[in-house]
């Protein structure tokens, strides 16, 4: 036993911390998924497997072998949501964010006029979901729309969402200072302990939160109440002050975009632009 214990060094505590910070970070992704039930039938799984060897129940213990054979190929499917949200957790780091944030001055542009557009569709209860892009690409998602690309302006929001608009049912991207598609599909969130009585919109600003870091402004079309998504998480009946503070504390770190380098933005463009040629 004291000979273990001599034996223990450092690297050996090091090697257990991270194995247990990894641990612990793939249950607090779970949480509250249907992740956390899936994990529960692969438990369940491997014990019927020890089971089955133990007791010598050949035919069962031959089904279960087969099962784990193509283990991975079942893990990637049965969990390809949390999979892709927790990479693209590791590819967004601080120093990127860093590297490619937006200056001030572009930044209070989005964040006033996203503002003032949300402060004119409360008011009049009109419905809106407002997506602002940060370092997480949703190219993807925005192709399911309408593209625009004109530059953000309050006016432009509240005409957009307009209900008798033929893009008012959908969700607008915001991306470096300009709208760029509207009418979109968002994925809705899969958290079943969600209350249910969120409606769809909510829903969606919720789930595309859960699987990028984008920030999702959501407003009521029955209260005219204002929320503001981010990281999963929602927070309701916002003010306009709160919000606006809100904003311009998510985008002064968090957004990625190269405004810093003309020759790499250059680059982005014209092969944004030989793309839709």
């Amino acid at each position: 036993m004291w000979d273990l214990i001599h034996a223990f060094r450092l690297r050996d505590a090091l090697d257990i911390g991270i194995v247990a910070f990894v641990i612990y970070r793939i249950f607090h992704m779970f949480k509250g998924t249907l992740a956390v039930q899936m994990l529960v039938g692969v438990g369940l799984l491997v014990a019927a497997s020890v089971v089955s060897r133990k007791g010598e129940l050949y035919t069962v213990n031959w089904i279960l072998g087969n099962f784990w054979s193509f283990w991975v190929l079942a893990v990637v499917i049965l969990f390809q949501p949390e999979l892709r949200r927790a990479l693209a957790q590791v590819g967004h780091t601080g120093f990127l964010r860093n590297l490619f944030a937006v200056g001030s001055a572009e930044r209070s542009h989005v964040v006033d006029e996203v503002v003032r557009g949300v402060e004119s569709l409360a008011s009049r209860r009109i419905g809106a979901l407002i997506v602002l892009e940060r370092g997480t690409g949703l190219r993807h998602y925005a192709e399911l729309g309408v593209a625009i690309d004109a530059r953000l302006t309050a006016d432009l929001l509240a005409t957009i969402f307009l209900p008798y608009s033929p893009l008012h049912d959908g969700a607008v991207f915001v991306q470096d200072g300009r709208i760029a598609a509207a009418g979109c599909f968002l994925p809705l969130s899969r958290n079943a302990g969600l209350d249910r009585t969120l409606g769809t919109r909510h829903r969606a600003a919720l789930g595309i939160t859960e699987e990028t870091d984008a920030v999702v402004i959501t407003v009521s079309e029955e209260t005219g109440s204002v929320s503001l998504a981010m990281a999963g998480r929602m927070e309701y009946g916002l003010d306009l002050a709160t919000l606006g503070r809100r904003l311009e504390e998510s985008l002064a770190t968090e957004t990625l975009r190269p405004s810093r380098f003309p020759v790499l933005e250059g680059l982005l463009r014209r092969f944004a632009i030989r793309e839709k040629a």
